[in-house]
Order: structure tokens, then sequence, then C-alpha cells
């Protein structure tokens, strides 16, 4: 993983976060970052498409299964894989984005919406993403100011280094 620096988008679900991330990725590659997203999915999902022959391997009982081309690369793990080896598999990125892991040990960037609580204690927070100002000096950043959310994050991993 060469120490490249993670930072999770965490929120309640229907807040806002994917939205959010959306926004972030782009603002990040028009300044020429390089970045790997991971997803927590804590409800089961499918990846593949049924009777696609990938589908037909893992289905047969495959446990992992492989689709390259020249573009890009999917692996297909039919098993439990831990976060911390997936990430040890991500190279070539400046910054790792997390949706989801607000247990996780990584800085985290909070989404808030009006009337809602933080998804993790305020004290956990390296930001705040809010429609509700106020966070009593934590960053503070709008539902729509991805752009400035971009440049703090690089701020941040370039002081990290």
């Amino acid at each position: 993983m060469d120490n490249i620096p993670i930072y999770s988008i965490v929120a309640y679900s229907g807040t806002g976060k994917t939205t959010l991330l959306v926004k972030l990725i782009k603002e990040l590659k028009s300044r020429g970052i390089r970045l790997a997203v991971i997803k927590h999915d804590a409800h089961e999902f499918e990846i593949d498409r049924e009777g696609k022959d990938s589908w037909r391997f893992t289905q047969a009982g495959a446990d992992v299964t492989a689709v390259i081309s020249a573009t890009k690369a999917a692996v297909i793990e039919s098993r439990p894989v831990d976060i911390n080896d997936l990430l040890r598999r991500i190279t070539d990125v400046d910054i790792i984005l997390t949706e989801g892991y607000k247990t996780g040990p990584w800085p985290k960037i909070a989404v808030q919406r009006l009337g809602s609580e933080l998804p993790v204690p305020a004290e956990s927070c390296l930001a705040i993403v809010t429609d509700t100002p106020g966070s009593g000096g934590i960053p503070e950043f709008g539902l729509e100011d991805a752009a400035a959310l971009a440049e703090f994050i690089i701020a941040q991993t370039e002081a990290d280094k």
C-alpha cells in the first residue's frame, strides 16, 4: 500500500455519501490525483451479471474469478476479504477514499444533514460536510462545495507526508 493516505466518507444511509463522493472524485481527478475508492456494503451485492461467463464460473464454485480486458480488470472473490488485505493490493494511486467504515481507523469526513446527528463522534472527524453549520472548530464544508473539500484533502495529504 506504500503509505497511501486513506480518508473515509461516513454518514447515515440516505444523507448523500455517494453523491458527495462522485463530486469529490471528479474534483480530485481534475487536479491530477490518482485515486481508489472502496465502498463498504452492509448487504449482499452482486457485481456479476447472470449468464455471463464469469458469473457461470462463480456459480460453478470458483473462489476467485477475474475478468481482464485491455482497459480494466475485476476480481470477484466469493469469500470474505479483510479490508487490510484489499488495501495492500492497491498501488499506484495518491489517495484512497472509502465510503463507510465508520469504525475504521482512517480519518473520517462526516456528512451531516439538517436535523440529523453526526454518524461518528465529532472528535473523530477530520472534517464535516453539512448543511448544519456549527461543528465547534472542526473544518466544515457545504454539501455542494466538493472543490474546497478536495483542496482540503490534498493539503491534508501533503501535510501528512
